[in-house]
């Protein structure tokens, strides 16, 4: 485990995965991440890669042969080096295998990079293609708030504000968790959602192009709640597990398998392309108050 602090805030990072575990506010001692109960979840904050959700049959078809690669890909479960530490910030790496070639066949360096700056988390995603071909990926964040953040309120007392009034449907997810065919109205002309615990009771809220660059996880009783900003990003998930205390904000350059997708990884919706010997990098942010 990893801990960097500044002067408003302390977080903490496991190496496996390169999780965020915990957000704590030096100035009320407010913790803002969920416990990771697993009787509910047991996971925090895992981090997507090489593909965001998951798979038909959890497999998919590259230059004609069969990968087999569980929900939301490898990068969650294996073990991350400390490739930079400072004041403030720390990058954690992963780099290609013989493991993950055998799921996934290409050579690679993921990077996760946590920066503080005042009371706002930042976390960069930093995908590096080693081949001399295409590296074909997805990479996603799966955060997982505490709500209710305070023993004065309770889950009911919050609701999410997003920056820009939203008219957008949201894309079911068949029983296997792939995309419907079509999205169901969802927002119609408004920049709030209440939140209650049947939100979630048929899993996820997926929605494709918001206008909203921003969401807050605010409540009626006090001044108390957060802002995720995730400019770029193509898709949002947002999530909670059956009943349980957390809401998850997921900002993702992907998306889980629609029910009617052919396999091939070159055809998949939200898979990004990245040239040889170059680069890509996105960041979302959580901002406390």
């Amino acid at each position: 485990m990893i801990t960097i602090e500044n002067g408003s805030l302390t977080i903490s990072i496991a190496t496996k995965g390169a999780e965020l575990q915990h957000i704590q506010s030096k100035e009320t001692g407010l913790e803002y991440m969920w416990s990771g109960d697993p009787a509910f979840w047991g996971k925090k904050s895992p981090v997507l890669f090489p593909i965001v959700g998951g798979l038909k049959n959890n497999q998919y078809l590259y230059k004609e042969q069969a990968y087999t690669l569980g929900r939301h890909g490898f990068a969650r479960d294996m073990e991350f080096t400390v490739s930079a530490q400072a004041s403030g910030t720390a990058t954690f790496t992963l780099t290609s295998s013989d493991k993950t070639r055998e799921l996934y066949p290409f050579d690679f360096s993921f990077s996760v990079k946590y920066t503080l700056d005042k009371n706002k988390v930042i976390v960069t995603y930093i995908v590096e293609n080693k081949n001399n071909h295409n590296l074909l990926f997805s990479v996603g964040g799966h955060p997982a708030f505490k709500v209710p953040l305070t023993a004065d309120t309770s889950f009911e007392d919050y609701y999410l504000k997003f920056n820009q009034t939203e008219t957008a449907g949201k894309w079911p997810l068949s029983p296997e968790g792939l995309i419907e065919n079509k999205p169901v109205p969802f927002l119609e002309n408004t920049d709030e959602l209440p939140l209650q615990k049947s939100l979630f009771y048929k899993d996820a809220l997926v929605f494709k192009k918001l206008r909203s660059t921003a969401i807050s996880i605010l409540n009626k009783k006090n001044t108390h709640g957060l802002t995720v900003r995730f400019d770029g990003f193509p898709f949002m998930g947002i999530w909670s597990a059956k009943d349980a205390d957390f809401v998850c904000i997921e900002p993702w350059y992907g998306i889980a398998d629609h029910v009617g997708t052919s396999g091939n990884l070159f055809e998949k919706e939200g898979i990004n392309q990245l040239a040889p010997d170059t680069t890509f990098s996105c960041e979302w942010s959580v901002e406390v108050v």
